[in-house]
């Protein structure tokens, strides 16, 4: 009866935010505006304010003309100074936390500033907006009667400068309130470990008989830990371990591989998935319906955001625009400006969008994961949908996959070559590979093109990876867990060299 009236008490005060989002869904350009000039006063102090002569910026059109666009590499010496304790960088409030993120298997990690105002009304208000939104949409739900297992990452000290950096959800974990403790498992001190096969089995232990009602997490690392609960408990699905389980919020990486697994993990038609769009730079988007996975964008997070579009990006054409001019289903590379101080930051997503009243997009992919290499403008939107679609027709699983160009040399036509890692490989993977060429056809015209009569491409070239050849892959680069994730494509052989070597 208790835990009856606290999740009524709580779903009402969560659901009292709806009405503020209303408001950026009915006036986005406005809201959008007023932040970017609020984040232009707040910093216009700072050592890159001054630079860039933020005092006399008065609208998006002077901070277009005097701000430059910036990658992470333009912008690393300055989060370095800030990282070493210097203030008043880029931003006016002392930055204690950078989220460490490698993406994809880079060498080079990343560290990015999480500013106080970033904690609190970014990622800690998008936390809130997520089971605002599922709560709005599911009367009956009794999320709040049972607690919320959630995967998060490790934290390591940085040296000698009071600065502390870690994956952005220990980050978050590390600066929650202590009643929030109440309502997750496992505790922080399991959340934070540092060895990851560990700390799976610390997960189990500590969860199994918990009342465990929703789950947040990477869908691929998530993955891992429900298969160790099955062969922990063994049970046949996760239903039979948490029988009041009722939701998944999932981000990091596409859905679309692994969805068919999660039915099976979740056998109920009332069992629901909800996707989020975060990274360590900010909080960008979060589903906003039962039965759509298209994604609502934030608007009042405290990020101005700017779009290049991908026919134009990298080129001389190179053309920045604001919301107000972005058009429905074309690919955009993101910029942001955000209240932790990085301005007209390439984030490296591309997204498309698939309403503009109220704006709502889905993630495409990398600006550097994709293939063009022939023309052919492959996203990864592209490939996890139609080896989705495969999987499904041979009724058979993925785990994890890769694809690179085959380059064209004398008279040779190019091509694309993949590496898959199947949980039960098809019979026929000459088959398979026909009928993935074929998917990915019909989903990208200009794949279609260039595979015409194989004009340009000859059909895909496809490769089995042993079993665990991936997730091996990523424990010898020391990148188990948190936000690090498989490159799902790329415009080079490198990642795939590295594989079919190890396969």
């Amino acid at each position: 009866m208790a835990l009856t009236i606290i999740n009524s008490i709580v779903t009402w005060i969560l659901k009292k935010r709806i009405h503020q989002m209303e408001l950026f869904m009915k006036f986005p350009i406005d809201v959008q505006n007023e932040l970017l000039l609020s984040l232009i006063n707040q910093a216009q102090n700072t050592e890159f304010g001054k630079k860039h002569q933020f005092s006399s910026i008065k609208n998006y059109e002077d901070f277009s003309k005097q701000v430059p666009l910036s990658t992470y590499e333009e912008f690393e010496p300055l989060i370095e100074r800030a990282r070493k304790g210097e203030q008043n960088v880029f931003w006016p409030t002392p930055i204690k936390w950078f989220a460490k993120s490698s993406g994809t298997t880079n060498a080079k990690s990343k560290f990015i500033p999480v500013s106080p105002e970033a904690l609190e009304n970014c990622h800690f208000k998008a936390g809130k907006d997520m089971l605002c939104l599922y709560l709005n949409n599911n009367e009956d739900s009794q999320l709040f009667t049972g607690k919320s297992l959630r995967l998060g990452g490790s934290k390591q000290l940085y040296e000698d400068n009071n600065t502390i950096f870690g994956d952005l959800s220990a980050i978050i974990i590390d600066n929650l309130p202590f009643w929030a403790e109440f309502s997750s498992t496992p505790s922080n001190k399991v959340s934070l470990m540092n060895e990851w096969n560990e700390k799976m089995l610390a997960i189990v232990e500590e969860t199994r008989n918990v009342n465990v009602t929703s789950f947040a997490g990477v869908p691929s690392w998530m993955l891992v830990l429900f298969n160790k609960v099955l062969e922990q408990t063994g049970k046949d699905n996760l239903l039979e371990v948490w029988p009041n389980a009722e939701v998944y919020f999932h981000g990091g990486v596409s859905f679309e591989p692994y969805r068919e697994q999660y039915k099976k993990l979740f056998p109920s038609e009332t069992f629901r998935y909800y996707e989020i769009y975060n990274a360590s730079e900010g909080f960008f988007g979060i589903q906003d319906r039962n039965d759509h996975n298209d994604l609502l964008l934030m608007l009042d997070y405290g990020i101005f955001y700017e779009f290049i579009p991908m026919e134009t990006f990298g080129t001389s054409n190179e053309k920045v625009i604001p919301l107000s001019q972005v058009e429905l289903n074309k690919n955009y590379a993101m910029v942001i400006s955000t209240n932790s101080g990085l301005w007209r930051y390439l984030i490296g997503d591309t997204v498309r969008f698939t309403s503009l009243l109220p704006y709502r997009i889905k993630v495409s992919g990398r600006t550097k994961h994709h293939i063009n290499v022939f023309g052919e403008e492959l996203m990864v939107e592209n490939t996890d949908k139609a080896l989705a679609l495969t999987a499904d027709s041979f009724d058979v699983e993925v785990v994890e996959y890769t694809a690179a160009p085959i380059f064209m040399e004398g008279k040779e036509k190019g091509a694309h070559e993949w590496i898959i890692e199947f949980k039960n490989p098809p019979d026929n993977l000459e088959k398979f590979a026909q009928a993935l060429d074929l998917n990915i056809q019909t989903l990208n015209s200009d794949y279609e093109a260039k595979r015409y009569n194989s004009m340009t491409l000859n059909q895909l070239k496809l490769h089995l990876a042993r079993p665990n050849l991936f997730y091996g892959w990523l424990r010898d680069k020391d990148k188990l867990g948190g936000q690090n994730k498989i490159p799902r494509l790329s415009n080079d052989r490198h990642y795939l060299e590295e594989l079919l070597k190890l396969n």
